[in-house]
């Protein structure tokens, strides 16, 4: 189903984020890949957080699709979720989540990369290839560990953009993402609202939930492993058992039952298969990372500034999400509609709960497609 709503003039853009950046010399390239999917690390120097704390040189690790126009004006940033990775399209990673999108971008496809620039970034604080808490804090040698700096969603959207920058990118034709990619979705929406023309934020909300309990709750269960030691756990053997049994708690909330039913009928083998993606992925995170991308995210809130938003919003939950119900839509499409925002919402309908975005894509790719198909024109 659908809603949408019109809109009316909104407040300027907000100043961008001053950082010098450049690109690592480091690129590698898939041969034959028709997505002309190209990786890389991004770094940035003296990046200066919302808190005022002075990071002496930040990483972002990212992979692009398609081919920039000479104009700097077709790409899209895909921002992806609180566990998972860049790899959203293209090929997919032993976790499950990597990939998750490629039902959605590429050649052909809703976010079509024959047209398209795609930019998905690893954001930072999180494991795979960015900054986070357990590279090498360079005022000691040692990894930051808990001392790695409070960071917000401002931050890693400026992060992002400090990257678009260095990349040649003018203007965004839409910024897209799930769950805790829907956060930075919306956070860009406030931060750099002249700077792109749609939002596509999917199994989310445009505020966080769960306050300082909910961190308080993390560091718990982390602290039951006895590696733990306060967080310094790196020359300790790590915490991979805390982080498997946590993993395959939250694989089940994302519906991965329901995923694996029909490849795996027998309980005790589907079973087995969920615990095998959690123990490849607790390998990989780094628990602090969990910590310092929950401070975020329970402190976020984009809902406040609406008002500033400009871009068309493209709202999708799904039936059976039980972090991101749809009972919450109304709410969010009202004050969408208060400020004056053009929004339209749509529901997928589908069995797999958090994880619908990307294993029933065809159900929504169709109102995806011509959603940023209005957008192109517009660009």
């Amino acid at each position: 189903m659908s809603t949408s709503f019109g809109r009316r003039p909104l407040l300027a853009a907000l100043p961008a984020a001053s950082v010098l950046a450049n690109v690592a010399p480091t690129i590698v390239q898939a041969q034959g890949d028709p997505l002309k999917r190209h990786e890389a690390t991004f770094k940035i120097k003296d990046f200066k957080l919302q808190s005022g704390t002075v990071m002496p040189e930040v990483t972002i690790a990212y992979e692009t699709y398609g081919t920039l126009a000479p104009d700097g004006r077709n790409a899209v940033l895909l921002t992806h979720g609180y566990t998972s990775g860049q790899h959203m399209a293209g090929r997919k990673g032993a976790n499950g989540a990597e990939g998750s999108w490629d039902g959605l971008v590429g050649p052909g496809k809703a976010i079509d990369t024959d047209r398209l620039f795609v930019v998905s970034s690893n954001m930072l604080g999180s494991s795979f290839g960015s900054t986070n808490p357990a590279f090498k804090n360079p005022n000691t040698g040692k990894p930051y560990g808990p001392d790695f700096p409070d960071i917000t969603l401002v931050d890693i959207v400026n992060a992002q953009k400090a990257l678009l920058d260095g990349l040649g990118v003018k203007h965004l034709v839409a910024v897209a993402g799930p769950s805790f990619g829907g956060y930075q979705t919306f956070q860009w929406g406030v931060t750099y609202p002249e700077f792109m023309d749609g939002l596509v934020a999917v199994v989310s909300a445009p505020k966080g939930s769960g306050g300082e309990a909910a961190v308080k709750t993390l560091v718990e269960q982390l602290a039951k492993d006895p590696n733990w030691n306060g967080g310094w756990y790196y020359d300790k053997g790590g915490v991979t058992g805390i982080l498997t049994e946590m993993r395959v708690a939250t694989l089940k909330r994302y519906g991965i039952d329901e995923q694996l039913a029909a490849k795996f009928p027998d309980k005790e083998a589907r079973e087995a298969e969920i615990k095998r993606r959690a123990e490849t992925w607790s390998k990989v995170f780094d628990a602090n990372s969990l910590v310092v991308l929950r401070k975020a995210s329970v402190r976020f809130d984009a809902e406040k500034d609406f008002p500033k938003m400009k871009a068309k919003v493209l709202y999708v939950l799904s039936r059976t999400d039980k972090l991101f119900p749809p009972s919450i839509a109304p709410d969010v499409m009202a004050k969408l509609k208060a400020a004056g925002v053009s929004a339209d919402y749509f529901e997928i309908d589908s069995d797999f709960g958090h994880s619908a975005s990307g294993l029933d894509a065809a159900k929504w790719a169709p109102r995806l497609r011509t959603f940023m198909a209005g957008l192109e024109k517009r660009s």
